[in-house]
């Protein structure tokens, strides 16, 4: 049976007390059921308005007229009225419908809202928050191992340590116990020495107070031998000094792992400053070229595996890993056969590639390839692996009326990077040269070569600044930035294609200087590597030139 008519059927009609209230009568507020309608309206000394029993008190009393029940709804004041607030001065003018009307339209913004609330907004809170789960799970996790690894640490160096010390000591006890036994079996001489001439004295004292003619005749001095006396002794004494640990080298080492809080599309972020250097350093007056790799084929991404090892691609579908030498290490296919848009290797070591035309971000293992992530309506280009281990993507929208940066965890997609904050595109219309790396202090800068600038956002998203070249200088050229990395310093280097130069920045966006005299031709893709020296793929020269802009000094 229908549960709406079990509630009816409790509900007995006030007049008759017997049979089923099917109606109600709002003003009166008692229930009906429709053979006592026309008796309860007969009684003409009050006002009645009978309803059926589901619309049951909808329209409200008036809180100014007791005695009425507000039927209409005025617009400007949002509140319900009766007739007698028509009247009035107050309402004159307003505009009004009737309540039950306004009362549907309620109900049906209500269900609208419900209905989002259930069906988008609520599942979105929920993925949210497993997702939260999930980093803090991972959070907790990897603070976990790192603490087991520091733990560990401690024990390696005490271990070291204690193996040190041991090893000091049982130096120092043998090489004190070789020159004891030196000292002994030298005074043992001497002492022996002493004891010889102090019998020969006795001896001489006889023979000088003796008359025997015999005993004299027979002495024979030994003076001669005595005169040669033990060699001095001129010992130099171990020393040690106490070695000092560098406590920076030692932080230095695990200074790799940063705390970051990004909310997708929040404002929030947590940014490490970079480490301050207290070492002094001063520009080359002629950069330097340290090495150069020949590729032999027009370089358009570099991305530095080791200081001594470069992973390239360029016009084919082949990415090639090279040493300083100029050796071909290893090659690999990309797995769609398209031609790779950007290279990007992980903390792990691990090449990372993003596929234009495929739509994929892929990463290889040894020699096996996995698609991370697979795009749909996004077409990615600009790659690069953080200080956490995320993936930051530049990608372009199919229609090609949108760009962006997406911040990936995994496969999992936890923040996105498209507008500042007036709610305007922060990136033009995407284009193959996009490139995009993280500062050490956690900004991310993207080489906008539509534009023709460098755009910086912080870890959260928001911007810091835009840099297109330094104009209080002069800079007449039109930009052309097409790759970009960062050094130790939070330095921004960016290569200039056209200008056959490289500008270099502050974290801030303030010129500092550039490198244009290495034999440049068209610098098209920049990568650094632990000395702070760049590498520079060269488009117009086939070569990938290793260049040492700074040097520190003592």
């Amino acid at each position: 049976m229908d549960p709406e008519f079990n509630l009816q059927d409790v509900l007995r009609c006030h007049l008759c007390e017997t049979h089923v209230s099917q109606m109600y009568c709002d003003i009166c507020q008692i229930n009906l059921c429709k053979p006592c309608v026309g008796e309860h309206i007969s009684d003409e000394s009050k006002e009645h308005k009978v309803v059926p029993i589901q619309k049951r008190r909808s329209t409200p009393k008036c809180p100014t007229h007791s005695s009425k029940q507000c039927e209409l709804y005025c617009e400007q004041c949002n509140i319900p009225i009766c007739l007698k607030c028509v009247s009035s001065a107050k309402h004159e003018q307003h505009k009004k419908i009737d309540a039950l009307i306004n009362l549907e339209r309620k109900k049906k913004a209500l269900k609208k809202d419900l209905q989002e609330l259930e069906n988008t907004i609520y599942p979105k809170y929920q993925e949210i928050a497993s997702i939260v789960s999930v980093q803090r799970a991972n959070v907790d996790k990897t603070y976990k191992k790192l603490k087991r690894t520091i733990d560990k640490q401690e024990r390696d160096w005490h271990r070291d340590i204690d193996t040190i010390v041991k090893s000091l000591r049982a130096d120092a006890d043998s090489e004190e116990s070789r020159m004891s036994a030196f000292f002994d079996e030298h005074e043992g001489k001497i002492k022996h020495s002493i004891d010889e001439i102090k019998q020969t004295i006795v001896d001489i004292k006889k023979v000088i107070h003796s008359n025997d003619a015999y005993v004299s005749s027979a002495y024979k001095s030994r003076n001669n031998g005595f005169r040669r006396l033990p060699e001095s002794l001129f010992i130099s004494l171990p020393s040690i000094y106490p070695c000092k640990i560098r406590r920076e080298s030692v932080l230095q080492n695990y200074s790799s792992f940063t705390t970051k809080m990004v909310f997708n599309g929040g404002g929030f972020g947590m940014d490490s400053p970079c480490s301050m250097s207290t070492t002094k350093e001063k520009y080359m007056d002629k950069p330097g070229l340290i090495s150069y790799i020949e590729t032999g084929y027009r370089t358009y991404n570099v991305s530095r595996l080791s200081d001594e090892e470069v992973w390239m691609s360029g016009t084919d579908n082949i990415m090639r890993l090279y040493n300083l030498d100029g050796d071909l290490l290893k090659s690999i296919q990309t797995e769609s056969g398209n031609v790779p848009s950007c290279l990007a290797v992980t903390r792990n070591g691990d090449l990372v590639y993003t596929d234009h035309k495929d739509k994929t971000v892929n990463m290889m293992k040894d020699t096996e390839i996995q698609t991370l992530i697979r795009l749909k309506g996004w077409r990615p280009h600009g790659v690069c692996s953080t200080s956490s281990d995320d993936l930051l993507v530049v990608m372009d929208s199919d229609d090609g009326e949108q760009t962006k940066v997406v911040r990936y965890s995994g496969s999992k997609k936890i923040q996105n990077i498209q507008y500042d904050n007036e709610g305007e595109d922060l990136y033009s219309l995407c284009y193959h040269f996009f490139h995009i790396t993280e500062n050490r202090n956690l900004d991310i800068c993207v080489t906008d070569n539509i534009a023709r600038a460098v755009v910086v956002v912080n870890q959260a998203g928001k911007l810091r600044f835009r840099y297109t070249g330094p104009s209080s200088l002069g800079f007449e050229e039109s930009f052309d930035p097409r790759g970009i990395t960062t050094d130790s310093l939070c330095r921004i280097l960016i290569s200039d294609c056209e200008n056959r130069r490289i500008h270099i920045i502050d974290q801030d966006g303030q010129f500092l200087r550039y490198i244009d005299n290495c034999g440049l031709y068209r610098p098209i893709a920049l990568c650094i590597n632990t000395e702070d020296n760049v590498f520079v793929a060269d488009d117009g020269t086939c070569q990938v030139n290793v260049i040492e802009y700074y040097m520190p000094v003592a």
